[in-house]
């Protein structure tokens, strides 16, 4: 039996401004297992980010979780102590963020920053901290470890710096890794290695993996298992071939639509998702896609539930309720237009 690592369950998390409540995160709610990996995709802004910072505590003001719960191995973060979250954070989760130039002290020697890192959660000696640093730079592909860990943030390029991250984030061999949109800001070529990284260490360790971005390419070569948000909710959850082949949300179909196919070529059209993303401080009652969706009708001023499209797949969308007929031509539609999304 699949042990299950973290559960999710009707997170909600708001940020309080001068113009209001920003609802970021709307009643979220999904898990992950041992050993697996988990893509969390969406338009910037759709709350991927604010959701895995709030499962590592890391929510300040003005931001707060205003509902629901987090549970790593069956115990409930919700109230822990500074002391308990020291532990955990860094230790038995830990997080890769988008830049790593902001992330990484500009000051300090990358030594220095990982042995810190070590000797905190491991309770090394120093000369044994150091040792594991290099041996971890090793790990993730940087040459003459020895001498770069003497070295600073500025004297790394982009690439490099990022594998720093994944070294840090490694160095306490956590059960669980967060990847904030981890290669967005590299080149294809280093993406590409990036990726590659991810898997061999994830193949080597069974560590699971939670990847935020919003790069559907990303997503097919890593994940196996992905959760598709938007304005703050899911919209739809299921396997790798489930979203790419039998995606079951409008939303999910305009992602699809939007993004280039392999030998396109030059004269390909992409399909844009007409209109914005709703206001969070004034949410649509009913689903959020509805002002953008072109199959929405009577139905979707209503919130849907999460409807079950197969084993592990789920999709919020009222085109999905077999007891509403008049969902019936926009389904037959989205059905159509869905036969050339996946190829």
């Amino acid at each position: 039996m699949t042990e299950r690592l973290l559960a999710v369950d009707d997170l909600q998390v708001s940020f309080h401004t001068r113009d209001g409540e920003n609802q970021a995160v709307r009643g979220v709610g999904f898990h992950v297992d041992a050993g697996e990996t988990v893509g969390i995709v969406g338009e910037s802004g759709s709350g991927k980010s604010v959701t895995a910072k709030a499962i590592l505590g890391l929510i300040g003001p003005p931001g707060k979780i205003v509902g629901g719960d987090i549970r790593y191995r069956g115990e409930s973060l919700s109230g822990l102590s500074d002391k308990k979250w020291r532990s955990l954070r860094g230790n038995r989760i830990a997080m890769v963020f988008q830049d790593p130039m902001t992330s990484l002290n500009p000051v300090k020697k990358i030594g220095d920053q990982m042995t810190e890192v070590i000797r905190r959660h491991r309770g090394l000696g120093k000369q044994e901290a150091l040792q594991e640093a290099i041996d971890k730079l090793r790990e993730v592909g940087i040459s003459e470890p020895e001498r770069r860990v003497g070295q600073y943030p500025h004297e790394f390029s982009g690439g490099m710096r990022q594998r720093v991250m994944i070294a840090m984030a490694l160095s306490c061999q956590p059960e669980l890794l967060l990847a904030d949109e981890p290669t967005t800001a590299l080149d294809v070529t280093i993406q590409a290695q990036i990726l590659d990284l991810l898997k061999e260490i994830k193949n080597k360790s069974n560590m699971a993996i939670v990847l935020i971005t919003h790069d559907l390419g990303v997503v097919a070569q890593v994940c196996t298992r992905v959760i598709v948000m938007y304005g703050g909710m899911i919209m739809e959850e299921g396997t790798v071939e489930d979203i790419f082949y039998r995606p079951g949300h409008p939303y999910t179909q305009g992602l699809l639509r939007s993004v280039p196919k392999r030998g396109g070529g030059s004269r390909e059209r992409l399909v844009p998702i007409e209109g914005t993303p709703p206001d969070l401080i004034d949410p649509p009652s009913g689903c959020p896609f509805i002002e953008r969706c072109p199959h929405a009708f009577g139905k979707c001023v209503e919130r849907p539930p999460l409807f079950e499209l197969g084993e592990g797949h789920r999709a919020l969308c009222w085109l999905r309720d077999g007891e509403n007929p008049t969902s019936d031509d926009s389904l037959k539609a989205l059905a159509g237009e869905r036969g050339t999304s996946g190829e």
